[in-house]
């Protein structure tokens, strides 16, 4: 046994793991220092160097073999009727469970809380979609109905949404007032209810194709630009109806822009009181959340229904003063009873809105299944990628035959929702059983509601999106690429369209995907003395690094993509340009210098996580060429399934009369290899400076 200064035991020393170094070399005094001032706990190791081929037939390596059929009869025989209905109907998993005397009076509670907003948010984003404000509470019952028998989150509140209600209104916008030869023209709720047919139809074939996952391409940065970009989309929209003017339509390119050129064009058309309306609107709705609703919070879990109070007192002061004949005020006009008859919709202008509806269908998906995972989370439930595309995709094609536009779920509408007390979805049922009423007898009476009203209500409610601003300081900090695609996606929503702008997010995010690939992490590695240990050079001062023996870390990927630049990454941290040294070395005058800097390159593949033939194929090209520099390179830690890859492809195997290069089990094993090939496996090693870090 070996014993420490103090007589401790350390075990028994294995000459193949630890090296000792010469007389002329030291350690560094600060790694001496450490070493005294705290006793570490002494791992020793004994075992053969291996290679890889030597190790696998040690211990009769075998690839796992996979058999179909087997895989598929087992996931058959798992198959019943129950599991069958629990997945197509996930309520059948929690209403077993459901405790009616507890839950229901939490459910109760939230879902009245719940449907006193859908009133004023569904009448004010259906005014956002260009379409009549019945829509918004159709909304907030036909599809909601649907999500409570397929979704899997029992926490969102379904109908509508601000980002999704502009993306519609643009499309609306478009093609209301077109026609096919000699149709009657297109009304707004025609053209919204073939979106909504168009994105259910989308939805459900993503669900067919299994592409849940989907959502996962929309970063948390891609998100945040994107409905930041589209707050100020619905702010702009607002600016008309706040200052009581009539606006020309301007399309959906450079929208922003040209909006407010008319705007400063129309200025001196405002109508003073509706600017007076709607500040104290405004004004109202800032102090009760700012000031009254974190006071009410700490008594009472019921938050103050201001926007529906918003809404009630507005329409008395219209009725009541007469502000539209007096004052000239907008109101919502007309609004029908009773539940709409179904229609279908109008398939002929469905090849035309495709490319329009996609993106609605994608941001709908995603800011749904974001904020249900949120809850899910909290609540310790599963979410459904794939069976929430089909609640949603069910819900909109159903709705689409009851005068509706797309769906999804709303980030306040869910907290508030969640935050009262809510269990399940049968909040949301209770929801559409109240809406039903207003339906049936309580629409009317909100027809001499102000628009500018409700537009302050939409503006004062898009803080939490309009505040995401404050982020983009924290994603530059976290990653200067991450930073560039909030603003570039932010801008493009912002200055060219939405629909441009979502495009352009997703593009720079898929970018960044391919960018961070083809730029993996690698350094130098150097021996921490005595141990099996190895570190980056550039980043731990006091680490050995052998005479001729260079140990290059790789961490990512090697493909047909990135297999240039491992090359040259490889020159580079060498300091030799390989090219010009062939042909040195090639020319009849040349001659061998005394002592070669590196004589054995050792590839560190323990974070290779794949590679493919044709990076293999340049591979071999590499090592052939650097054979000519009298230089070997050998491979170390590379993970089964990248072995198995070297091996079929002749890079690497006993098959094989001459294999390119050895492949060893560790670094360490390659280290005690390179020792013996270079001539001194008697420990001459260089040391690293602690200061400076120069060998």
């Amino acid at each position: 046994m070996k014993h420490d200064s103090e007589g401790m035991e350390s075990g028994v020393v294995n000459p193949t793991f630890y090296q000792e170094l010469t007389e002329d070399q030291s350690v560094p005094e600060t790694t001496a220092r450490d070493a005294t001032s705290a006793a570490l706990p002494q791992v020793t190791v004994s075992r053969p160097l291996y290679q890889q081929h030597q190790l696998n037939d040690a211990y009769r390596y075998r690839k796992p073999k996979r058999t179909v059929h087997r895989e598929l009869m087992t996931k058959v025989r798992k198959v019943d009727a129950k599991c069958c209905v629990n997945s197509v109907f996930p309520l059948t998993t929690w209403l077993p469970e459901y405790s009616w005397s507890k839950d229901l009076v939490r459910d109760l509670i939230s879902g009245c809380t719940v449907a006193v907003m859908h009133i004023p948010q569904g009448i004010g984003y259906a005014l956002l979609a260009n379409v009549p404000p019945i829509i918004g509470i159709y909304m907030a019952f036909f599809p909601v109905l649907v999500y409570f028998l397929f979704g899997t989150s029992r926490h969102n509140s379904m109908g509508t949404f601000a980002v999704v209600s502009i993306m519609v209104g643009k499309t609306v916008l478009a093609y209301t007032g077109t026609s096919e030869p000699g149709e009657p023209p297109r009304t707004a709720v025609d053209v919204a209810t073939a979106v909504c047919f168009v994105v259910g139809i989308m939805q459900l074939i993503m669900c067919i194709c299994r592409l849940g996952v989907i959502s996962f391409l929309l970063s948390d940065t891609l998100v945040s630009g994107f409905t930041t970009g589209a707050a100020i989309h619905v702010v702009t929209s607002q600016i008309k109806d706040l200052l009581g003017l009539t606006l020309p339509s301007v399309g959906s390119m450079f929208e922003i822009v040209k909006t407010y050129i008319e705007i400063f064009k129309q200025i001196v058309n405002v109508n003073w009181a509706a600017i007076i309306i709607s500040t104290i609107t405004i004004v109202v709705l800032v102090i009760n959340n700012e000031i009254l609703k974190p006071k009410v919070a700490k008594r009472s879990v019921i938050p103050i229904p201001i926007e529906l109070i918003a809404v009630i007192a507005g329409t008395l002061l219209s009725r009541y003063l007469y502000l539209q004949d007096k004052y000239s005020i907008k109101t919502i006009g007309t609004i029908p009873t009773g539940l709409p008859a179904p229609t279908l919709p109008d398939f002929s202008l469905m090849p035309s809105i495709l490319i329009d509806s996609f993106p609605v269908a994608m941001v709908g998906y995603t800011v749904s299944v974001s904020m249900a995972l949120i809850f899910a989370k909290k609540e310790n439930y599963e979410i459904g990628f794939n069976q929430e595309l089909f609640a949603m995709g069910t819900g909109n094609v159903f709705a689409s035959f009851f005068s509706c536009f797309p769906f999804a779920a709303s980030l306040s509408r869910s907290s508030i929702q969640y935050s009262v007390g809510g269990r399940t979805q049968i909040a949301s049922v209770i929801s559409c059983g109240l809406l039903a009423i207003v339906l049936l007898w309580v629409g009317p009476f909100f027809e001499p509601l102000p628009r500018c009203v409700l537009s302050g209500i939409i503006v004062v409610s898009l803080k939490g999106l309009l505040m995401q601003v404050t982020q983009l300081k924290t994603f530059w900090r976290q990653s200067w690429i991450d930073g560039m695609v909030w603003i570039l996606t932010f801008l493009s929503v912002v200055l060219v369209a939405i629909d441009i702008g979502l495009l352009v997010g997703i593009v720079l995010s898929i970018c960044c995907i391919f960018f961070r690939a083809l730029k993996p992490y690698t350094c130098l590695l150097g021996n921490v003395p005595n141990t099996d240990i190895y570190l980056d050079v550039n980043r731990y001062d006091g680490l050995i690094q052998h005479a001729g023996i260079k140990i290059f870390h790789y961490c990512g990927a090697l493909n047909f993509a990135s297999r240039a630049a491992f090359k040259t990454t490889i020159c580079e941290t060498l300091g030799i340009n390989l090219t010009e040294e062939i042909k040195r070395r090639k020319d009849p005058d040349w001659k061998p210098s005394v002592e070669q800097a590196c004589r054995l390159l050792v590839l560190d593949f323990t974070s290779l996580s794949s590679i493919d033939p044709s990076a293999i194929g340049s591979f071999k090209s590499m090592v052939r060429e650097f054979e000519v520099l009298d230089m070997q390179l050998v491979l170390a830690g590379c993970q089964p399934p990248v072995f198995e890859v070297m091996q079929k492809c002749g890079l690497v195997g006993q098959d094989i009369e001459k294999p390119y290069c050895r492949v060893f089990t560790s670094v360490h094993d390659a280290v005690q290899y390179g020792r013996e090939y270079v001539g001194n496996g008697s420990i001459s090693g260089s040391l690293v400076s602690a200061a400076t870090g120069i060998v």
